[in-house]
Formats: C-alpha cells, structure tokens, sequence
C-alpha cells in the first residue's frame, strides 16, 4: 500500500471564508474517524475570496476511496453547499508523487520543534565558523555592531537562500518522522 494524499482547492462565497473553514474544519475531524487516515490541514488563502486548500493524507487510496464515497462524506459535502462558489476540484499524489513533485507538497503537521533546531544548527555552525574565518579578519577596523551587522546578514542571507532549503529537503525524510 502506497500513502496518499489529496489536495483539495475549493473557492468560499464572497463573505462566508470563516464559515467555510469552520465546517472543512469539521468535516475533516469526522474524516479522521475512518480507517487510514493519516492527517489533513486546511490552508487559508492569503486574501478573502482566493482559494482554500486542503490536503488529506490516507494510509492507501483504497481508505482514501472508503472516506469518498461515505454517507458521512457526501452529508459533509452537502452541508458545505450554501458557503462554497462550486464543487471542488481535487489532485491526488502518491508518495512517489511526493517525493518527486517540484515543489513540497504542504505537509500534514509541522516538523517537532527539537528536529527543526537541529536542522537548522547543521546549517548554521558551518556558515558561521566560515563567515568568522574568512571573512572576520577582513571586518577588523569596523565598529564592533557594524562587524556583527555584516556577518549576521552573510549568514542570514547563506541560511535563507542557500542551506536551508537544501538541507531541508536533504534531511526532509528525517523532519518527517
């Protein structure tokens, strides 16, 4: 069996946003009763009248299948008429999927915060070691605040756009677990 996960994208009616996420909320709690599920988030849009996403993560498609074509499913549905502009449109990914999607899917729950320092301490200790090597002697008639200024910003911006970003998907297997 092959993990999967769908990416729900659904529209609310001009005004009912909070309803809609109240009653997904809901129903993907009631999809968290049924046999293989895994997690599910809603993700907001960034402004009102965008649209919402949701990804439902299930042990197989065939569990995914069994919360699809539920009685509870189709109620839920039902009850998410009056708030939404039309029905929703789905993407299905297989692990597979995932893993060779370009981009990250948006994970089910935030990676534990201990994984996360971590990560981010594999990152940081080289950039700074090396920043304070080679670039430090450079910096030496600054004003202390100024030097720490430079050296701050050469990590950040190393961090941010260089390291992070490789080292996440490098150890994403690891900050999943």
């Amino acid at each position: 069996m092959t993990e999967v996960s769908r990416i729900v994208h659904r529209r609310a009616k001009p005004g009912c946003d909070e309803a809609y996420q109240r009653l997904a909320r809901a129903m993907l709690e009631a999809s968290s009763q049924f046999p293989g599920y895994i997690s599910a988030v809603v993700i907001p849009p960034k402004r009102a009248g965008q649209e919402f996403h949701i990804v439902q993560r299930f042990a197989s498609e065939e569990d995914l299948d069994r919360w699809t074509h539920s009685d509870e499913s189709g109620a839920w549905h039902e009850r998410l008429c009056p708030v939404v502009e039309a029905g929703p449109e789905y993407r299905l990914l297989s692990g597979r999927d995932l893993w060779c999607a370009p981009e990250p899917a948006a994970p089910g729950s935030p990676p534990a915060q201990w994984r996360l320092a971590v990560v981010t301490w594999l990152g940081i200790y080289p950039v700074v070691a090396l920043c304070l090597w080679l670039v430090l002697p450079l910096l030496e008639g600054m004003p202390y605040l100024l030097k720490i200024a430079v050296l701050t910003i050469m990590v950040v911006v190393a961090m941010s756009y260089v390291i992070m970003p490789r080292l996440v998907r490098w150890m994403g297997w690891w900050l999943r677990q």
